[in-house]
């Protein structure tokens, strides 16, 4: 049969539209980015969410509530924060400590009255189901860029867009243990934020490397726990914060102000300024966040140190395991060497911030950031150089100062970034409906 007059045709490519409303008719429509995603739960994360919700701007918020303070923290731990700044900010300042610790008849100064951890934790969750109900209780594991802001990849399976994304993650990412201590088992050496309850060294000699809170608290806290602690330091003086009465003369309170970091001018100012900070120099603000209110103790704590033994003035050399013990070797000043066996070592070293060491970032969105010092570089609304990133908590620190290691930051940082986020919301969606 011939074909010259047999019309054969090729189907046109569906278009754009055609295969648009194909795919929406399988799967329905893709949701839609969220305004703004919230990545930790602890003071700085749920403040925020708690002014977000006052705007009305709509959010989500993922992790473990007051994870830090439940886990990695001691037992009998006081916070070193004046009694009216270890609190939590929502935007009316209605559910504050204070208020908690009446409705509960637990005792509470403003100042000269340490707040204990397990208070403090009860409060922070309390907030949290008061205020902030909606956190989902799992990890992101991955943040990567997306033309609509940033693909979220959730512990749970699921995943989502965000156009901004707020990450207060706290310290946990950021455990700082000397490279000498470096390799040795993990059943024998570790950091002090791995250990809430410390009576699991009950008849053990434990080394406490550091000479900071966190060393002072874990080798008090040892001791009543019924452990040899001994306190290694290379510092050849164990300091205390200043001593917060709870009724100071006038003169006293004029010449030191009280902040809530503790009294004196220059805490004021960084409580009261944070915005001043970055407008000093890179190397002033570097500087400053280092030495800044260095390794001390809390007032409160120097009377249960005094009994606790202590190997002042001398540095960590050398560290190895000898018969299921730890043998550490030091020398002081002059060079002399002293060995020491424990039964373990705690590394209360503290924390190095460093946005390269959060795994869950991208890594194309960690080489292009820009810094100050190993942090990011914040605008005045805390976002980075990657548009709709922000950062909140002890990493803003080298932008906003030495205030935002403390809960007390979360005051400016919840109303600064959510009238900011909130501005964006609005905008973004009055973009979209017209």
């Amino acid at each position: 049969m011939s074909t010259q007059n047999i019309e054969t045709t090729t189907p046109a490519p569906p278009t754009r539209n055609a295969v648009t409303r194909k795919a929406l008719s399988k799967h329905g429509p893709a949701p839609k980015p969220v305004p703004v995603t919230i990545i930790g739960a602890g003071p700085f994360g749920l403040s925020v969410a708690a002014h977000l919700h006052g705007l009305g701007t709509d959010f989500r918020i993922i992790g473990i509530p007051m994870k830090s303070w439940r886990d990695n923290m001691p037992k009998g731990m006081q916070l070193k924060s004046t009694g009216f700044s270890s609190t939590l900010y929502d935007p009316d300042q209605s559910f504050t400590i204070r208020r908690y610790c009446e409705d509960h008849g637990i005792a509470f100064e403003d100042v000269g009255l340490p707040v204990k951890l397990e208070t403090f934790t009860a409060y922070g969750l309390a907030f949290q189901k008061a205020l902030v109900p909606n956190v989902e209780e799992t990890t992101v594991i991955r943040v990567k860029r997306h033309h609509q802001g940033f693909i979220l990849e959730l512990a749970n399976g699921q995943s989502f867009t965000s156009r901004n994304v707020v990450i207060g993650i706290g310290l946990d990412y950021f455990r700082n243990t000397p490279g000498e201590l470096s390799g040795l088992p993990q059943e024998l050496v570790t950091h002090c934020a791995e250990h809430h309850d410390l009576s699991i060294f009950k008849d053990k000699h434990v080394a406490v490397i550091g000479a900071g809170s966190s060393a002072i608290d874990s080798a008090v806290l040892l001791q009543e726990a019924g452990a040899r602690p001994l306190l290694i330091a290379r510092k050849s003086t164990i300091e205390f914060g200043l001593d917060e009465p709870l009724h100071r003369p006038l003169l006293e309170r004029l010449y030191r102000p009280m902040s809530g970091i503790g009294p004196g001018w220059q805490n004021r100012a960084c409580t009261d300024m944070p915005w001043a900070f970055r407008y000093l120099p890179d190397q002033v603000r570097l500087r400053t966040v280092k030495e800044f209110l260095g390794p001390a103790g809390g007032w409160f704590m120097k009377e249960r140190m005094a009994q606790v033994p202590r190997l002042l003035g001398h540095d960590l050399r050398h560290a190895h395991e000898a018969l299921g013990k730890i043998r550490l070797q030091l020398s002081d000043i002059s060079g002399r060497e002293k060995a020491i066996t424990v039964d373990h070592v705690i590394a209360a070293t503290g924390y190095r911030q460093d946005v390269s060491r959060l795994p869950f970032i991208a890594p194309d969105i960690i080489d292009n950031l820009d810094r100050i010092g190993p942090t990011p570089r914040l605008s005045a609304n805390f976002e980075s150089s990657i548009p709709g990133l922000y950062f909140i908590g002890p990493i803003s620190a080298n932008t906003f100062g030495p205030v935002m290691r403390f809960s007390i930051g979360a005051a400016f940082t919840a109303r600064r970034l959510s009238r900011h986020l909130a501005r964006a919301a609005h905008s973004t969606q009055r973009s979209l409906s017209t």
